[in-house]
């Protein structure tokens, strides 16, 4: 039988790359779609909610979903690990499924996971994420992932140094790790994580060149697992065998 799947920002950039590819999916059907003026009662009947709409609404989304015992997969940004533990005991209570994927590219995804495997034996660690001016969160839900990772991974070290953290410019601390943001025009979305120790440093960069080829393979990875999922679930980590970030 065909999964009904509501896609929610099935208009912006995002959203038309998932419809694409749930379009080539076996045994998946994108049966509406929703803007961010929607009425979320047009969720009801769903067997799946793709949300990839705007941080301001998302967790809107996310909760209407729950209440109407409708799995969801998150491609929208703006998730950090406190904005997740909200909605986890509503999650856990209705006994459905969320599964957050802060980015879509494999690349990434093996980028912050080895920077967080590395990052253990390195006492300094920033992050550096570009994305085009018309993104409107910063930092982004990738550097946001990767800061957590890093800091989890560090849990026997303790947090990483970031001298002068109380100075604006030094960025924004996510699990003690700086992370600055930069949005401008000529860029789609890159991320550099700089460890640092004595007399040597480490760099781990991910650039997305072309998106719809990028996100592509995590997409079909992550609807049939957001299907079939229970609890909250976050990364694609866990759809790929690294063995990193569980």
């Amino acid at each position: 039988m065909t999964s009904q799947v509501a896609l929610v920002g099935g208009t912006g950039k995002l959203g038309r790359i998932i419809h694409a590819v749930i379009d080539e999916l076996e045994g998946f059907e994108v049966s509406r779609v929703l803007t961010s003026s929607s009425d979320l009662s047009e969720l009801q009947g769903a067997d799946l909610v793709v949300d990839a709409s705007s941080p301001q609404i998302s967790i809107d989304v996310v909760r209407a979903s729950v209440e109407r015992g409708i799995n969801v997969l998150v491609a929208t940004s703006g998730w950090s690990a406190e904005r997740i533990a909200l909605v986890r005991p509503l999650v856990e209570a209705a006994g459905t499924g969320v599964v957050f994927i802060p980015n879509f590219s494999l690349g990434s995804v093996l980028g912050s996971a080895l920077a967080a495997a590395a990052a253990p034996f390195f006492g300094f660690a920033e992050i550096v994420e570009a994305h085009q001016a018309t993104k409107i969160d910063s930092p982004s839900g990738t550097a946001v992932r990767t800061a957590e990772l890093i800091a989890a991974a560090r849990a026997e070290q303790g947090p990483v140094s970031a001298p002068h953290a109380d100075q604006r410019a030094r960025g924004q601390q996510v699990g003690s790790v700086p992370i600055h943001s930069l949005r401008r025009p000529g860029v789609v979305a890159k991320q550099e994580v700089i460890l640092s120790g004595p007399g040597e440093s480490l760099t781990f960069t991910h650039d997305t060149v072309e998106p719809a080829l990028a996100y592509a393979p995590g997409i079909r990875l992550a609807v049939p697992f957001a299907r079939e999922a229970t609890g909250v679930i976050v990364g694609l980590e866990h759809m790929i065998d690294i063995g990193i970030g569980r």
